[in-house]
């Protein structure tokens, strides 16, 4: 039975957020409609803010609020090392760690042809242009150990093979299937720390 038809759209839009069932959408749509108003109110606009002041990094493709990006933009950081990850989310893991000073690409997704990922949705034209221009002497391939991650690795090292730099990946402790957001910090740490050669 549909009680609201406004309810029902407002589980449907939260159920979209990743972890959300339908289940949890529900507690956090009753708890929207029947707290204040006015905290209701703060949170659109607070969420329209945010949406409205980032924008896609046009040299590394992370969501920043400028182009480009802080750490593109920064003298400070070291050129020699390139960490692909594949989304923003994974650059502030990778940040926090206090392990890695050098630069990012953000892949976007991760190859999975049967959802329609691809090299082009991967943005892998732009990542070896990117290469060829920063010159690092070391690329992280720091993406989560699963089926799309396995076969994102094995195709970024073969359009890099042949090429001047030396290809890395993080070492095993992430559970396969695994995302880097669910993993804690010292495992992620250690992985970086152990990461090894592709090729």
């Amino acid at each position: 039975m549909i009680l609201s038809v406004q309810f029902e759209r407002l589980v449907q839009v939260l159920s979209r957020f990743p972890g959300i069932g339908k289940k949890t959408a529900q507690r956090l749509a009753w708890h929207l409609i029947s707290s204040d108003k006015r905290y209701a109110t703060e949170l659109a606009e607070t969420i329209q803010q945010a949406v409205d002041a980032f924008c896609t990094c046009g040299k590394c493709y992370m969501l920043a609020e400028t182009d480009p990006c802080p750490i593109c933009d920064s003298a400070e950081r070291d050129t020699t090392q390139l960490c692909v990850v594949e989304s923003s989310a994974d650059v502030f893991l990778v940040e926090n760690m206090n392990e890695f000073k050098g630069k990012y690409f953000v892949l976007g997704h991760l190859l999975s042809p049967i959802d329609g990922f691809g090299p082009e949705q991967i943005r892998a034209s732009e990542l070896v242009k990117l290469i060829i221009d920063l010159q690092p002497q070391e690329v992280v391939l720091a993406l989560k150990p699963s089926a799309e991650g396995e076969a994102t690795i094995h195709f970024i090292s073969e359009i890099l093979a042949g090429k001047a730099v030396k290809i890395t990946r993080l070492s095993t402790g992430i559970p396969f299937g695994g995302d880097l957001e669910y993993t804690s910090s010292l495992t992620l740490t250690n992985a970086w720390k152990r990461r090894y050669s592709v090729q």
